[in-house]
């Protein structure tokens, strides 16, 4: 597989056809001080002198770095509270001795990805390079990564690298799964707010598609405004990414928002007997949005009051649903049935302000 699409080019890519350039055009020139300026290694240098004196076709910055074993980079997101930074997935194939290398402060569950990744590969019919020297780099290095969700960008990576796929196309989507090791894809935490900040952060002239488990997808897909594609295995993103008119089976598939809204239960204010002055508190706070303490010995009726206040609110707007949605994402107990509902959390009095707020790393709500 050739890659001509100035689009796709590596950084590293360039920066080694730059340098080529340099020394066909000007052999007498300061060439140390050019390796210098592009940030070369010595081992790069020689590599592209390689390149020069046994490839016989014209060079261009990614040819370079495919013939290096460098592959355009998956992205994908990671979770850091509400928010979901980029995370670049780059995956580098070298000779030596067969290895499995990931750096970039994973945590456990994504080094782990590594034995989900080749054998979800094995089992779906696709080569696994056993004998390179493979890298993954998640980028930002200072950023923690954790869960499974990497597992796809990872796969994807490789497959890349290998020339498996149409590596041009990996910068129109961001990717996130966990992989079965039949290569099923398993939902992930935390779709709705990769699909906030995908929405938030890119411009018209670049746009990128989310590719999500199904059932993250539909949790995705309520955000609105960018496409989100789900897929069940992991030869559904491998066909949609095969080069036009290799593979003409539909594979994924663009999810769009579906909310069924299950019936709300909330109990009436009306069954309420007697209290009139704290139902009236209740009334003002509700029509001017204010909060409410309420103090009294235990059974004079604070919990069966606070349990009705939602029914006297009025419904969530597009952004306060989207919002409370977000956070329960995070813990994985968001369901589409239970968009725009109000959630009621009634932690015990001696709870620790740990367990109201929430945090731990990475940090996750709290007022179970």
């Amino acid at each position: 597989m050739q890659v001509s699409s100035p689009t796709t080019r590596t950084r590293l890519g360039e920066q080694l056809f730059e340098l080529f350039r340099q020394l066909t055009l000007d052999p007498e020139a300061d060439h140390l001080r050019a390796v210098d300026e592009l940030d070369l290694t010595l081992s790069q240098v020689r590599a592209i002198h390689m390149l020069e004196c046994s490839d016989p076709e014209p060079l261009s910055g990614s040819r370079v770095a495919e013939r290096l074993g460098i592959s355009p980079a998956a992205t994908s997101r990671a979770l850091d509270g509400l928010c979901a930074p980029e995370v670049t997935v780059e995956v580098h194939l070298a000779n030596g001795l067969p290895s499995f290398t990931l750096v970039g402060l994973a945590d456990t569950e994504v080094k782990e990805a590594r034995e989900r990744v080749r054998a979800a590969l094995a089992t779906s019919g696709l080569e696994f390079p056993t004998n390179k020297r493979i890298t993954v780099n998640l980028a930002p290095a200072d950023l923690p990564k954790e869960s499974g969700r990497f597992d796809l960008p990872i796969a994807i990576g490789i497959l890349a690298a290998s020339g498996r796929i149409d590596a041009a196309q990996l910068a129109r989507y961001e990717f996130a799964g966990e992989l079965s090791l039949a290569g099923d894809l398993r939902p992930v935490r935390g779709a709705l707010a990769m699909s906030l900040a995908l929405r938030r952060l890119q411009t018209p002239a670049a746009p990128r598609a989310l590719v999500l488990p199904i059932a993250s997808a539909r949790e995705a897909a309520l955000a609105n405004g960018w496409p989100v594609y789900g897929a069940a295995h992991l030869l559904d993103v491998v066909r949609a990414l095969m080069p036009p008119g290799d593979d003409p089976v539909p594979a994924w598939q663009c999810v769009v928002a579906d909310v069924g809204r299950a019936p709300v239960e909330v109990a009436d204010f009306a069954e309420v007997k007697g209290q009139a002055g704290a139902k009236r508190a209740l009334e003002i706070a509700a029509a001017g949005g204010l909060s409410v303490v309420m103090v009294g010995p235990p059974g004079t009726g604070k919990s069966m009051l606070a349990h009705r206040f939602i029914a006297l609110l009025p419904a969530l707007t597009d952004d306060e649903a989207l919002e409370s949605a977000a956070v329960l994402s995070l813990t994985g107990a968001f369901s589409t049935q239970r968009w725009g509902q109000r959630v009621l959390r009634t932690p015990h009095h001696s709870a620790s302000s740990a367990a109201l707020v929430g945090g731990g790393s990475p940090p996750r709500p709290g007022g179970h």
